[in-house]
């Protein structure tokens, strides 16, 4: 669902490290300023963290997001969180979240990716395509672990089996799991499963396709290669896609 296209290791394999550098501050940024700046209260934020330092990000450039993005000293955040809806070649529908501190630098440079193949569409041209809910990958060491009483248990509305090969902070030989909850559950689900023996990978808000066009192989590629080119944006924070 959503952003299948795009394992965790083509990321960070597509990506320059500055690039996946900056796309974790903001990250980090972002989640500090919804959570607070102690991760031990913040599941979301402690699951960026973490992918941070796996990414070998400097404890002195995480601190400063937290406190940044805490509001905590003089350096404030400052980041405006836009959406744009349209279609990526073969008219698959997506939504492109974009993180930014200069909307006109960014929109003009999104435009212009957006033509090279695809089509950019008014707000809310696509939206009711998708379904606005709270998405949290997490894992848990014992490879039995019943992740539909996790989910029922935590207060999720649905759970999906999640395995390394989907997303590779997952280890292989454990449970993994994405629920999903409704938005204003999501950090009461993640704080559970925090405290409960799962390991949050990933704690966000995100998009779910409701329905998916049928797409050739070659029409799969070409779709994939032109999602990787919005994700590769310095700006873009997620790419959400209606492509299995």
């Amino acid at each position: 669902m959503g952003r299948q296209w795009l394992h965790a290791k083509r990321e960070v394999a597509g990506l320059k490290k500055g690039q996946v550098v900056g796309k974790l501050v903001k990250e980090i940024m972002v989640a500090a300023k919804l959570g607070g700046a102690e991760p031990a209260g913040n599941p979301r934020l402690a699951a960026v963290v973490e992918k941070a330092r796996k990414a070998s990000v400097s404890r002195d450039v995480i601190e400063r997001a937290i406190k940044k993005g805490a509001g905590i000293g003089a350096d404030k955040l400052v980041m405006e969180h836009v959406v744009f809806e349209g279609y990526a070649p073969n008219k698959v529908p997506i939504i492109v979240e974009v993180l930014t501190d200069n909307n006109n630098r960014t929109a003009p440079e999104i435009r212009v990716l957006f033509k090279k193949g695809g089509q950019l569409g008014a707000p809310g041209s696509n939206k009711f395509l998708f379904d606005h809910v709270g998405l949290v990958d997490a894992q848990h060491a014992d490879p039995s672990a019943d992740i539909e009483a996790a989910a029922i248990e935590a207060g999720a509305q649905n759970v999906e089996l999640l395995s390394h090969a989907e997303n590779d902070d997952i280890p292989e030989g454990t449970a993994g799991a994405r629920f999903i909850t409704e938005r204003g559950d999501l950090h009461a689900v993640t704080q559970w499963l925090a405290e409960n023996s799962w390991t949050v990978v990933t704690s966000e808000l995100g998009y779910i396709a409701k329905s998916f066009p049928e797409l050739t192989d070659e029409q799969r590629q070409h779709t994939g290669e032109f999602l990787q080119t919005l994700e590769d944006h310095d700006d873009v924070h997620r790419v959400w896609a209606a492509i299995k």
